[in-house]
């Protein structure tokens, strides 16, 4: 069975080397890929990852970090009998509205230089947060029913809130808190992070 990592908003597939190894059953797409020839919008974002994820024989088992998460929520919302399980890192299920306007506003005065490695330039950047404001996914969580285990770095104050309600509205969704991490907890502590998949996954 697949597993697949999805990163998050500012990182590339890279990020998630510290996890797999050499394990054959997991793959880790590259978010801008699937933008490629397209505006940078929600839309056409999911709609790509919807028919990668489609393409992939059997179910899956799937697991994203903060934009990745997202896109991971939707797909599994949509798409129940795709999933064998969830792992979510640091997601929002309802946009923060003010919080995603004062990151576009901050993002405006960055130089471009600085997107550069992300595969994703400014503009996409700013495209892709303001498309996204309305998305709530609020109502479809207690409709989940395979396995989800939610993740939250211990210094991920802004989507530390975010993740205990998903996990209680979520039937009987797990809870791990990961220590010495903030958001990026693939970054911050990847061995702890490991561990944790490796537990849930059976892998």
């Amino acid at each position: 069975m697949k597993t697949i990592l999805i990163h998050g908003l500012g990182q590339d597939f890279s990020i998630w080397n510290n996890m797999i190894e050499n394990q054959e059953n997991i793959i880790c797409p590259n978010l801008p890929d699937f933008l490629k020839g397209k505006e940078a919008n929600w839309n056409n974002l999911y709609n790509s990852f919807e028919n990668y994820c489609k393409s992939i024989p059997d179910k899956i088992n799937i697991c994203g970090l903060s934009l990745g998460g997202i896109l991971a929520l939707q797909y599994g919302i949509e798409n129940p009998d795709k999933i064998n399980s969830m792992i979510l890192i640091g997601t929002q299920y309802t946009m923060p509205k003010m919080l995603l306007k004062i990151q576009n506003v901050i993002f405006r005065f960055m130089p471009e230089i600085q997107f550069k490695e992300t595969g994703f330039s400014k503009n996409d950047f700013i495209k892709l947060s303001e498309s996204m404001m309305n998305l709530d996914f609020s109502e479809n969580l207690k409709n989940i029913k395979f396995p989800v285990l939610v993740v939250c770095g211990e210094k991920d104050k802004p989507n530390m809130k975010a993740s205990l309600n998903i996990s209680k509205m979520i039937p009987d969704a797990e809870l791990s808190i990961v220590k010495n991490s903030g958001h990026e907890v693939n970054r911050d502590n990847p061995e702890e992070l490991k561990n944790i998949l490796t537990r849930f996954l059976m892998i």
